[in-house]
């Protein structure tokens, strides 16, 4: 039976088959037997690659940290997630760079990875529940991800994308409604000022039929 450690675009854990382009962590969620207990248990809630140095992982081993796995970067960042210093630096550098022009007022100022992640914390769960925001769908930058009509969607170039743990479905035209937004506001901000996340292949296939 597959783990419950499969991430949707709300941050919901599930049980799939599914593992998808990207792994993560936000601390030990999970008991002696495999079992998810706690929603996080620390706010550097990171992107990790599947595959790094040739390392191998028991996932959800006793004692360390639960292995949780995303479709693609866009889905990681949608639930709250953001890149790894350690084996996506090049991705995190970037990430970080972007984060502090698009929301810092003085760019100069000394502002570190753990201050973004207390800031981070407080825009992606609140009192149990994913925080989220409302704004209009045709305003959003590509990579945000919202819910709209009880589905998850992708933002990209003018149009959405219905997801799945198995990669994008459906493409259809955006809307000036009002929609619920999944990505935190400051990520947003990111997206908006340029930054590109790595999307699942399926994206492109959709996108040029």
């Amino acid at each position: 039976m597959p783990l419950q450690n499969r991430v949707d675009p709300k941050g919901q854990l599930h049980a799939v088959t599914s593992r998808g382009m990207f792994m993560g962590n936000k601390g030990h969620l999970h008991n002696d037997t495999k079992q998810i207990v706690r929603n996080f248990s620390w706010n550097g809630w990171i992107i990790c690659a599947l595959q790094h140095q040739g390392i191998k992982r028991e996932l959800m081993a006793v004692g360390e940290y639960t292995e949780l796995f995303f479709l693609d970067e866009a889905t990681a960042l949608s639930a709250g997630h953001r890149p790894c210093g350690y084996c996506l630096r090049e991705k995190y550098n970037e990430f970080k760079k972007t984060w502090i022009g698009a929301n810092c007022e003085d760019e100069s100022q000394n502002v570190n990875m753990t201050d973004i992640n207390k800031i981070n914390q407080k825009e992606r769960y609140h009192r149990g529940s994913k925080v989220t925001f409302v704004e209009r769908m045709d305003s959003l930058p590509n990579g945000a991800f919202i819910e709209f009509e009880l589905n998850f969607y992708l933002i990209y170039q003018g149009a959405k994308y219905l997801w799945s743990f198995d990669g994008y479905t459906e493409k259809s035209a955006l809307s000036a409604d009002n929609v619920t937004v999944l990505t935190p506001k400051t990520f947003i901000s990111v997206l908006a000022s340029g930054y590109e996340p790595i999307y699942h292949d399926s994206l492109k296939a959709i996108e040029n039929e």
